[in-house]
């Protein structure tokens, strides 16, 4: 890519300092990239470049995650994100505002838009729809104390766990890639790059918080989401990829949760497909938006 990068900026929420990137053309509508889980802001690099002509574009960092703060104690609970994001569109005055969200960003998306339905002007959530009929039968069958106690012992492992370090930066891009096999080397050392910090030693880490991998056992309940899916009043883009766990929302009648919805699945695609099938990505998103 040849870029004009973004300027880089923080907001305050719930006493953290979390990071954004705007990239400029404040007069045109605002759009609200927000990544998924593990991930950061930059990588919505190629999406920003290829709308910021038309579009004001905002993408955040998550606590926890890229250059936001780590929250203290460890804890990162999806409504604990719409709240920042609700901040982060009261702070800059964004609202009707367009969101295009991605996995754990999406849901916090969809939870936000139906708490705020006024807010929204248009949807798109990629792969935000879970967790899926067989993963929430999966769940509600473990005893209530079972996954407390998991969760403790998760936490209490977590604690004493050291961020895996990589002598270079190529061995944090094979890490990368193999994360996702469909993207290809530029994607992986653009996302990598950005999603690294240098240690003392010259190693690498990467910037998200270890403890956003445990699942927080307290959240709404799936009645509860089901309501503030149903009470989104934005016309709303559903998109998965075919070779994703994330499961396709009309072949499992999560669809029918929503008032205005279209779902697209995505062929040669993953759980990343605005990466995995950037060309078709862009053109849909243009389409709907």
């Amino acid at each position: 890519m040849n870029l004009l990068g973004p300027t880089s900026n923080t907001f305050i929420s719930q006493r953290l300092r979390l990071h954004y990137v705007d990239w400029g053309n404040a007069e045109k509508p605002p759009l609200l990239l927000i990544h998924g889980g593990r991930d950061h802001c930059r990588s919505w690099d190629w999406t920003a470049e290829a709308l910021r002509e038309d579009w004001h574009v905002i993408a955040l960092d998550h606590r926890g995650h890229g250059d936001s703060e780590w929250a203290s104690d460890g804890n990162y609970r999806i409504m604990d994100m719409v709240y920042d994001v609700a901040q982060l569109i009261h702070q800059l005055a964004l609202a009707p505002v367009t969101i295009v969200a991605h996995s754990m960003g999406a849901a916090v998306a969809l939870r936000y838009a139906g708490l705020f339905p006024e807010d929204v002007r248009k949807l798109v959530a990629i792969e935000g729809i879970f967790p899926t009929p067989d993963w929430e039968a999966r769940m509600r069958a473990v005893p209530f104390a079972r996954r407390i106690r998991d969760y403790i012992a998760e936490k209490r492992k977590a604690a004493g766990r050291l961020p895996r370090r990589y002598p270079t930066i190529d061995a944090a891009i094979a890490r990368m890639k193999a994360q996702n096999p469909y993207i290809n080397d530029a994607q992986a050392r653009h996302l990598t790059i950005h999603g690294i910090n240098r240690n003392e030693d010259g190693t690498f880490t990467w910037k998200f918080d270890p403890y956003v991998h445990i699942e927080h056992p307290y959240d709404i309940g799936q009645d509860r989401k089901h309501e503030l899916w149903e009470a989104i009043t934005s016309p709303t883009l559903l998109l998965n990829g075919a070779d994703s766990w994330a499961g396709n929302p009309v072949r499992d009648g999560r669809i029918q949760h929503f008032r205005s919805a279209e779902a697209m699945e995505f062929e040669n695609a993953g759980h990343w497909l605005h990466h995995d099938q950037f060309e078709r990505f862009v053109a849909t998103l243009r389409d709907f938006l």
